[in-house]
C-alpha cells in the first residue's frame, strides 16, 4: 500500500484515503513507540478488559489492540502433561498480548475475555493501539 494526495493505491485499485481511520499494520515495538511519543503508554491486559467491561468504545471489530503485557498463563494456570505443554509453552513465549477483535476475527472470539498474541517484533494487517493515561 502506499498513497498519493487523496488517494491509497492498494491490491484492489486506487480507493480514497481515510485519514481518520486507525493505523494498522503495527509491530508492538512500533505501537509502545508511539504511545510514548504522544506522552501516553499501551494499556496492560487487565486495564484494557475492565475498560471493556465499562463500555471502551471501539473494542471490536476494527483492529486487535497491542496490551503492554507479554502472553503469560493467567495464575494458577496448569499445563497439560507431554508434548502438548511443551509445545504451548515454546510456542507462546516471547509473544505480547492483543485485545479486541478486527474485521476478520470469527463473531465468538469477539469478546472481552478473548486473549490474541503475536510476536512484538512482527507487523500484522489487523494490529493497532489503544492508548493509556495515569489519571
Amino acid at each position: 500500500r502506499y498513497w498519493r494526495g487523496e488517494w491509497e493505491f492498494t491490491l484492489a485499485g486506487r480507493r480514497p484515503r481515510h485519514p481518520e481511520a486507525p493505523v494498522r499494520h503495527l509491530s508492538w515495538f512500533e505501537a509502545d513507540a508511539y504511545a510514548r511519543w504522544a506522552g501516553a503508554r499501551l494499556p496492560s491486559e487487565a486495564e484494557w478488559e475492565l475498560a471493556a467491561a465499562g463500555g471502551l468504545l471501539q473494542a471490536h471489530g476494527g483492529l486487535w489492540q497491542w496490551t503492554a503485557s507479554p502472553y503469560r498463563p493467567y495464575p494458577g494456570f496448569q499445563p497439560a502433561a507431554g508434548a502438548v505443554g511443551e509445545y504451548n509453552g515454546k510456542f507462546m513465549c516471547s509473544q505480547f498480548v492483543l485485545r479486541g477483535s478486527c474485521f476478520l476475527t470469527p463473531a465468538g472470539h469477539g469478546r472481552n475475555t478473548y486473549r490474541n498474541f503475536y510476536p512484538p517484533a512482527s507487523r500484522w494487517m489487523a494490529s493497532g493501539l489503544r492508548l493509556a493515561r495515569d489519571a
